[in-house]
C-alpha cells in the first residue's frame, strides 16, 4: 500500500516536470472588429488588460475602424469570414441581426448586470444580440455661464430660440458652435431634428417613406427639418465651419466665444480637456410644437458573431465587461458617457447631469433608435448629409437636396 502511494506521487511529479502546462487551459484568440467614435480610442487596451487578468488563456485580437466605416468593413468580412465579436452602436443591432450576422445571447447570466432599458436596446424580434455598454445624450449643449450672466432662459419653442439667437448676436457672441467639416455632424443634428419633429409624431414615417406614402420633397415638416440645418449655419462661423476641426470648435464654446452646440455626449471629453471646471448644460433642440425631448442613444454595443466557434471565450469577455468595476470606470471616465451596467458608473463630474435628471424625471427623453431604426445611417443619413452640406455651401438647391434624399428610398431601411 505504501509502495503504491509512493509510486502514485512519483508519477504525478514526473508528469508535472515533463509537461508543466499540461493542466493549463488551451489558449484561444478572439478576433474583434470595433467601429469606434473618436472618444472611444484606446478602450480596447483597457478591455484586453482586464480580460487577460481574469482569463489569461483568452487573447483579444482587435481591428479598429471608425464607426461610419463599420458597415463597409462588415461587408468585406462577409466574404472572408466574420470576426468573433463586433463592436458598434445600439442601432447596429437591427441592421446586423436582420441580415443574420449576429448570434443570440438570450438567457446569458451576464445580461442580468445590464439595466433593463439597455437590454431592450440590444434586442431584435424578441432575442438579445448585444450588450449595450453605455449611453449618450443628444441635444443642445450650452455655456451655462453665458446664459446666466445675460439673464437668458433655456428655450422651449422656436420663437424662444430665435430670441436667444438674437440676444447673443447683439452681444457679439456666436450663437452656435459648429464643425461641419465633419459631415457626420450634419447627419447627426438632422436626425435629432427628425426625431423630435417627425418620428415623435409619426413613429412609422420611415416605413411610410419606403412605401411611397411620405417623402422629403413633398413633406412640409421635412423641409422644416432641413431648414433647422440652415438656421444653425446662418448663426455660426459660416466662413470656417467647413474647415474648423472639432477640438478647436469645442474650445470656442468653453471660452465663451459661442453659446450653444447641437451635439451629443461625445463633445464632453473635449469640453473638459479645455477646462475641467467648465459649467455646461443641455436641453432639447426646440421643435415646432414645443414638446421636444432629450435624446438618449444606446452607444457602445458588443455583439457576438453568428458564425463564431468561440462562444465560451466570448461569454468570458462579456462577463468581464459586465462585472469589472475598474474597467467600467476607466471606459466611462474616458468616453464621458453614462453607464448602462448595474453598479458601475463614471467618476468624472458631468455638469449637464442635473439637466438630464430633470428630463428623465419628467419622462422627456426619447430613444435615438426611434429614428435610427426607421432610417439607416450608412448609405442614407450620411449621404443626405453630403447634399445638405452642398446646399448650405450653395452648390445645390434645397429642393435638390430633398429630392436626393427621396432618391435613396431603397437604401433607407436598416
Amino acid at each position: 500500500m505504501v509502495r503504491a502511494r509512493v509510486l502514485a506521487i512519483a508519477l504525478i511529479a514526473a508528469l508535472a516536470l515533463a509537461a508543466p502546462g499540461a493542466f493549463a487551459q488551451t489558449a484561444v484568440t478572439v478576433k474583434i472588429l470595433a467601429g469606434q467614435s473618436t472618444t472611444d480610442a484606446g478602450i480596447e487596451n483597457f478591455i484586453s488588460d482586464a480580460v487577460s487578468a481574469k482569463y489569461p488563456e483568452v487573447k483579444l485580437d482587435w481591428e479598429v475602424v471608425g464607426w461610419p466605416d463599420l458597415p463597409a468593413k462588415i461587408q468585406e468580412y462577409m466574404k472572408s469570414g466574420l470576426p468573433d465579436i463586433i463592436v458598434g452602436k445600439g442601432q447596429d443591432i437591427a441592421t446586423f441581426a436582420s441580415r443574420n450576422i449576429l448570434g443570440s445571447i438570450s438567457g446569458k447570466p451576464y445580461l442580468k448586470n445590464v439595466v433593463a432599458a439597455a437590454v431592450g436596446s440590444g434586442s431584435y424580434k424578441g432575442k438579445d444580440y448585444g450588450i449595450v455598454y453605455n449611453a449618450l445624450y443628444q441635444g443642445v449643449y450650452y455655456n451655462r455661464k453665458l446664459f446666466k450672466d445675460n439673464g437668458i432662459a433655456v428655450p422651449r419653442t422656436q420663437a424662444e430660440l430665435k430670441a436667444v439667437i438674437d440676444k447673443f448676436k447683439s452681444l457679439g457672441i456666436t450663437p452656435f458652435e459648429t464643425h461641419f467639416v465633419d459631415l457626420w455632424s450634419i447627419g447627426n443634428i438632422t436626425m435629432q431634428f427628425m426625431i423630435n419633429d417627425v418620428f415623435n409624431k409619426t413613429p412609422d414615417w420611415g416605413d411610410r417613406f419606403r412605401a411611397g406614402k411620405a417623402g422629403f420633397a413633398s413633406s412640409p415638416i421635412a423641409k422644416t427639418v432641413f431648414g433647422y440645418d440652415k438656421l444653425i449655419y446662418d448663426n455660426t462661423w459660416k466662413d470656417e465651419t467647413f474647415s474648423l476641426q472639432q477640438t478647436n470648435a469645442d474650445g470656442r464654446l468653453v471660452q465663451g466665444k459661442a453659446a450653444m452646440k447641437v451635439s451629443g455626449s461625445w463633445s464632453i471629453q473635449n469640453f473638459l480637456d479645455v477646462d475641467p471646471g467648465f459649467d455646461f448644460g443641455i436641453f432639447p433642440f426646440p421643435n415646432q410644437t414645443g414638446d421636444a425631448k432629450l435624446i438618449f442613444e444606446p452607444n457602445i454595443t458588443f455583439m457576438k458573431s453568428a458564425t463564431t466557434d468561440k462562444s465560451d471565450a466570448i461569454d468570458k469577455v462579456f462577463t468581464v465587461l459586465t462585472t469589472d468595476k475598474d474597467l467600467g470606470q476607466k471606459i466611462f471616465d474616458q468616453t464621458k458617457t453614462a453607464s448602462t451596467i448595474k453598479g458601475i458608473g463614471p467618476t468624472f463630474n458631468n455638469p449637464s447631469q442635473k439637466d438630464i435628471d430633470v428630463y428623465v424625471a419628467k419622462n422627456q427623453i426619447v430613444d435615438a433608435n426611434s429614428g435610427n431604426l426607421q432610417l439607416v445611417w450608412g448609405g442614407f443619413q450620411d449621404e443626405n448629409a453630403k447634399d445638405i452640406a452642398a446646399w448650405l455651401q450653395g452648390t445645390e438647391t434645397l429642393d435638390q437636396a430633398l429630392q436626393a434624399a427621396d432618391s435613396r428610398r431603397a437604401n433607407s431601411k436598416p
